[in-house]
């Protein structure tokens, strides 16, 4: 469900950008992202319920030109690249997206260096959020800085590992005698 200005309980779904900003009016609302495919496979595996709350306002930038504003806030769990354990990432997107009617008037807002959304039929709310979460999201997550494992040593916090390296192996039967 979700609450447009106004006090009216729409259901998320698609909805008539331009009419939201001609009208400055906003929706909002919250979504599970768990549910949907393009952003869990990028989450850890096991995040259960990733709720994000979200909001659309429809308005006109400082030219006139309709745009919506789109907020998205939450919190993901993602798997750090260096050590490969689950952390959390705060997501806070703001984005302001332009409105184009077609593909001559897009190529013609796209040169302004701002974001452009071609809106030839209504705009799903939902994907619209999922676009800004996984624009939000960096491409190889790690841990903060001095908070990742696997680069504790700098501060003489070094984790032990008892398993050897699966190339140790290798490089041994690499020096044996008769080997090239």
């Amino acid at each position: 469900m979700v609450k447009r200005a106004g006090g009216r309980t729409v259901e998320a779904g698609r909805f008539d950008a331009f009419r939201l900003a001609t009208r400055a009016e906003a929706m909002a609302g919250e979504l599970d992202l768990a549910g949907r495919s393009r952003v869990a496979d990028r989450l850890a595996p096991a995040s259960g319920a990733v709720p994000v709350e979200w909001r659309i306002q429809g308005g006109r930038d400082e030219l006139g030109r309709p745009m919506l504003i789109v907020q998205v806030c939450g919190a993901l769990t993602v798997v750090c690249q260096r050590c490969l354990q689950s952390f959390a990432i705060a997501i806070d997107q703001r984005s302001e997206l332009l409105l184009a009617h077609d593909e001559a008037e897009l190529a013609r807002l796209d040169a302004d260096a701002r974001e452009v959304v071609l809106v030839a039929a209504p705009l799903d709310a939902r994907t619209l959020v999922e676009d800004e979460v996984l624009l939000s999201l960096p491409f190889a997550p790690v841990h903060p800085e001095g908070q990742c494992p696997v680069h504790a040593e700098a501060d003489g916090t070094a984790m032990k590992h008892d398993t050897p390296s699966p190339f140790a192996r290798l490089a041994a039967i690499k020096r044996r005698p008769g080997r090239t």
